[in-house]
């Protein structure tokens, strides 16, 4: 496929994909259990950071975090005491376990309470194409309090060579607005334009697969390859074609044919 060709195919991909059809089986689904702009955010942004592996074990932990923070993540997240933190005890989804998930409940309670929320931190440290150095920011204003070492795994850094998928993909949820009712369009302060693609297994293998990325790791240079070929295909909305890579390879098994 040519240029053009490979765009009119992604951009039919990205209807199908970008559905609300496409909740019922996406992470996507726990943060929408709200209607609060910090609930959403806090509910998306723990989702996202458990995001890796089987996405029914995903979904079903998630709903057990919310579960175990009462169905109001901002209001437990900001006015917990430290008895409160024992009900989080035995959470557990692979690496991430319950002394995480505690830091994690610290963690955002700085956030909102010194750098003004989640929102304020990644608008105030982005750059006109890239939100990369606002992750390696958020990062460090995340961890500047008293942290478990172990915890910062959780939290990736592009400046460290990581693709850093699952903010990536909690930044699309709460930028985007694909007027479809997936993606929130939440955050005003930051534009499409800024965002780069959840780059994992099954994106990055379709990527390859059509010519848009050759790189074979899938690491923050991949990343910025990426965010190249992509851009040049739609500028102010490049993540767009997540849902279409993501769809190809886990609904189609596009790479593999």
């Amino acid at each position: 496929m040519n240029t053009q060709e490979l765009k009119e195919f992604l951009d039919l991909k990205v209807i199908t994909y970008n559905h609300p059809r496409f909740i019922e089986s996406d992470p996507i689904q726990i943060p929408h259990q709200f209607s609060k702009k910090e609930d959403i955010e806090i509910a998306g942004f723990l989702t996202a950071t458990i995001s890796w592996g089987n996405r029914k074990s995903i979904i079903t932990n998630a709903n057990k975090m919310m579960n175990m923070l009462e169905h109001a993540p901002y209001d437990f997240v900001m006015h917990h005491k430290s008895s409160d933190l024992e009900r989080l005890r035995g959470f557990v989804h692979r690496t991430f376990n319950d002394e995480d998930f505690i830091q994690f409940i610290k963690g955002m309670k700085h956030i909102y309470s010194i750098h003004g929320g989640l929102e304020a931190v990644f608008s105030k440290h982005s750059e006109p194409f890239s939100t990369q150095i606002a992750i390696h920011q958020f990062k460090k204003h995340f961890f500047e309090i008293a942290h478990l070492p172990r915890s910062q795994k959780h939290v990736s850094d592009p400046l460290k060579n990581s693709a850093a998928k699952r903010i990536n993909m909690f930044l699309r949820w709460m930028v985007r607005n694909d007027n479809s009712g997936v993606d929130f369009g939440l955050w005003k302060s930051l534009s499409p334009a800024q965002l780069s693609c959840p780059l994992d297994v099954h994106s990055g293998n379709v990527a390859r697969a059509l010519g848009l990325l050759q790189r074979p790791q899938n690491d923050a240079k991949a990343l910025h390859e990426l965010d190249i070929a992509l851009r040049a295909l739609d500028k102010k909305d490049p993540v767009k074609y997540d849902f279409a890579l993501f769809g190809l390879g886990v609904f189609e098994d596009f790479s593999k044919a």
